[in-house]
């Protein structure tokens, strides 16, 4: 197993954890949920070869704080946006990228509308975005997205983290489900249990549900506000076997973004950065190396 380095750094108030690999432009690699930096394990050391890869746990996320020790609204896209220019500026990053997934994606989203000079491109996996609107609510797909809610109960925390085993089955069941191969993540389930099994990693994964729901039921009643185009150059690899973020929602971006290339991934599900590492970094490399 490679060894990485792991680092801290106060940011926007907060102590932030990070991993940071190798030489050249800066890349910042942002987690999604049920996630944390150890998602990008597969990607660093290639795309290290080429890149400054800084790879942070978002706030409330893995090793980095936990502003709140119970349920909080204040986990959001702009709250994590936030938290990632100020983790830039602490590193002395003036301009740099971002590869981004999930609450990742959301956050990258966020920076980019309120800084996009800072940000040379935008490289996302499975993203989720306002074009999505009321087809989270297609009846076939409620039944993907309960979960959105009961990471909403106060009691979710308690019992997710009854167990080590209660831990492991809950997690167990998206990683498997959310991936095309259903054991693609065996070999380092434990490292996920062990990470949610930390001290406040479950609420602090659950705030962003919490914190992102005004905004979700606006989404879902058609009542979203449509955001202004993003113009930063914009990558998106979606994963076609997603059951959650579904890869025919592509079809909408190029509302949302103005310089956009698209493409899906094969045999691969929400995690196309994990179950197709060498896919990821040929596309990272090839799209930041363009620009």
């Amino acid at each position: 197993m490679t060894a990485f380095k792991s680092h801290f750094i106060q940011a926007n108030g907060i102590r932030l954890h990070y991993v940071r690999e190798g030489h050249g432009e800066p890349l910042l690699l942002l987690h999604g949920w049920p996630e944390f930096w150890y998602a990008w394990r597969k990607v660093i050391p290639d795309l290290a070869q080429d890149f400054d890869v800084i790879a942070p746990d978002l706030r409330g996320f893995g090793d980095s704080e936990k502003p709140s020790s119970g349920p909080s609204d204040q986990a959001g896209a702009d709250v994590h946006g936030a938290d990632m220019l100020a983790l830039a500026d602490a590193l002395g990053l003036k301009r740099f990228g971002v590869v981004s997934h999930d609450v990742g994606a959301a956050t990258a989203q966020a920076m980019a509308h309120r800084a996009p000079e800072r940000l040379k491109g935008l490289f996302f996996f499975n993203l989720p975005y306002a074009g999505i609107g009321r087809r989270w609510l297609v009846p076939e797909h409620l039944i993907e997205i309960w979960y959105q809610s009961f990471h909403q109960l106060p009691v979710a925390p308690a019992l997710v983290g009854s167990s080590r085993g209660a831990c492991r089955i809950y997690f167990r069941h998206f990683l498997s489900h959310w991936a095309h191969d259903p054991h693609a993540f065996d070999e380092d389930l434990e490292a996920w249990v062990d990470n949610f099994m930390k001290p406040g990693n479950l609420q602090g994964g659950f705030n962003w549900y919490i914190s992102a729901n005004k905004a979700r039921l606006a989404a879902m009643r058609g009542e979203a506000p449509k955001p202004v185009r993003i113009t930063v150059p914009t990558r998106v690899l979606w994963g076609e076997s997603d059951p959650v973020l579904k890869s025919a929602w592509t079809e909408g971006l190029g509302e949302y973004f103005s310089n956009l290339k698209v493409d899906t991934a094969p045999q691969a599900g929400h995690f196309v950065h994990y179950e197709k590492p060498e896919l990821a970094v040929r596309e990272i490399r090839a799209f930041f190396k363009n620009l």
